[in-house]
């Protein structure tokens, strides 16, 4: 963006989409880009700055997360906003309501705010909203598209009008051969598309979702890509030849997020169960801070732990199968694993995954997740559960090699013996823990000075 001829910082607006694995890096972006001299304008919603607060209120008596940042020297603003629910609504629960308030309601707050701020020159706002290349528009500024997926995902709905020309998306008989034909994509099956585009119901509040914001998103005056150059060339390359498109991931090697309280529930210590395990010997398990479990396959896979007689360390959100059933799990699972589990309703991960008691990863392959994984080097074992973790999983299992697949629905048999060749030394273990080497170089390489995620982008905004 071309620099102010007042001698004042750029300022940004920046704000975050309200679910816990895009506030991360939302938070983690506005830390990287005030540390390059930029004025950030942080918009939170009331929701998660509530959660925020309650989850982290016995290390941080703070009101503004961003307080500490601020004294050491980042010139952050923090504002929130209502996202049109109030505070008590159980969004988890509730989900179609809850979206279909991001739809028709949230934006109006946020350019109530943002037209309060003065001195703005960019709205940088994550890619599912519906409302940033308008907004932007209306106020006179540049529109910053921000995305916390792989680059591929970014194509396949940026590209959505191909899929349904050629019969692969938005019919009642979607096509199931090989997908050639996405610019700077070899080939994909349809099982690799994201969730809501194996659907056959396009008719759905998230849909409405998808097809908006992507409409925003061709108007952006540019894209930010928490990713790598290196390891998505050939997808990055295709879209940078329609629109300004930047890697500039991994975000959390970049910027300290250990003053930024960012979880969305009170964290367990796992250190007291960890430390005494030999090193390599924990399964770490987690599906993440939003999808859903059914009970049945959250049984299968509490079977499948215990015959597999790994140790682990379970992350069960409350919520996992639903907000009316708080304690899903088979009766009697926690007495069975005894000492070899541990079962926590969240934790610390990047804590967790840099220990050397975990050798594993059982994951539902978000992206935060992936990328935290490669860089602790701790091969994953992926169960993707919605949206863009099928794109993820293809890309871990199939393209860097660095995790294997549960596929189809998980039994006990199958969990119980993928988690074997994951955890116990042998062929697929020693070939996992190499790609995840020379995979983690790659990161490495992209954040150093001069490397591909930290060059200097220069672009002219018109």
């Amino acid at each position: 963006m071309a620099p102010s001829t007042a001698q004042r910082r750029p300022h940004a607006i920046l704000v975050a989409y309200p679910l816990q694995g895009h506030v991360i890096p939302s938070v983690q972006l506005a830390l990287k880009l005030a540390s390059r001299g930029l004025s950030i304008t942080f918009v939170n919603t009331l929701s998660v700055h509530h959660q925020t607060l309650r989850a982290n209120s016995p290390t941080t008596d703070e009101e503004d997360v961003f307080a500490c940042a601020r004294r050491s020297g980042l010139d952050i603003r923090y504002e929130v906003v209502s996202d049109g629910l109030p505070l008590g609504f159980d969004r988890s629960l509730n989900h179609d309501q809850f979206m279909s308030a991001l739809l028709h309601v949230l934006s109006a707050h946020v350019e109530e705010l943002a037209r309060g701020v003065e001195g703005v020159d960019c709205l940088i706002a994550d890619t599912f909203f519906v409302w940033p290349a308008t907004l932007a528009r209306r106020l006179g500024i540049a529109y910053v598209s921000f995305w916390t997926e792989p680059a591929l995902v970014f194509t396949l709905y940026y590209h959505l009008d191909l899929l349904r020309r050629n019969g692969h998306f938005g019919s009642n008989d979607n096509r199931d051969d090989t997908i050639d034909y996405i610019p700077g994509v070899p080939s994909l099956e349809p099982t690799d598309l994201p969730s809501y585009l194996q659907d056959t119901d396009t008719s759905t509040v998230v849909h409405q979702i998808i097809y908006k914001a992507f409409s925003e998103a061709k108007r952006a005056d540019f894209v930010l890509c928490n990713t790598v150059q290196e390891l998505e060339p050939s997808t990055i390359s295709a879209l940078q030849s329609t629109k300004p498109f930047y890697a500039v991931g991994p975000l959390f090697l970049s910027a300290s997020t250990s003053t930024v309280p960012t979880s969305l529930w009170s964290e367990s210590d796992c250190t007291h169960f960890l430390d005494p395990k030999p090193d390599h010997s924990v399964l770490y398990v987690s599906f993440g801070s939003y999808a859903h479990l059914s009970k049945r396959d959250l049984t299968e896979i509490a079977l499948g732990l215990l015959d597999s007689r790994v140790s682990f360390l379970w992350v069960l959100r409350p919520d996992i199968v639903s907000s009316d059933d708080p304690d899903p799990l088979p009766v009697g699972f926690v007495e069975s694993a005894g000492d070899r589990g541990l079962v926590v309703p969240w934790c610390r991960q990047a804590e967790v995954l840099k220990h050397r008691a975990v050798g594993g990863f059982l994951t539902h392959c978000g992206w935060n997740s992936v990328m935290e994984s490669i860089w602790c080097e701790v091969p994953m074992l992926c169960l993707p559960l919605l949206t863009d973790q099928f794109v993820n999983r293809r890309l871990v299992v199939e393209e860097w090699r660095v995790g294997t697949g549960v596929e189809g629905r998980p039994r006990r048999e199958k969990v119980a013996k993928k988690i074997g060749e994951v955890m116990i030394g042998g062929k697929v273990r020693e070939g996992l823990v190499r790609k995840i080497g020379e995979t983690r170089r790659a990161l490495e390489n992209a954040v150093v000075v001069g490397g591909s995620s930290e060059v200097e982008k220069q672009y002219e905004v018109r």
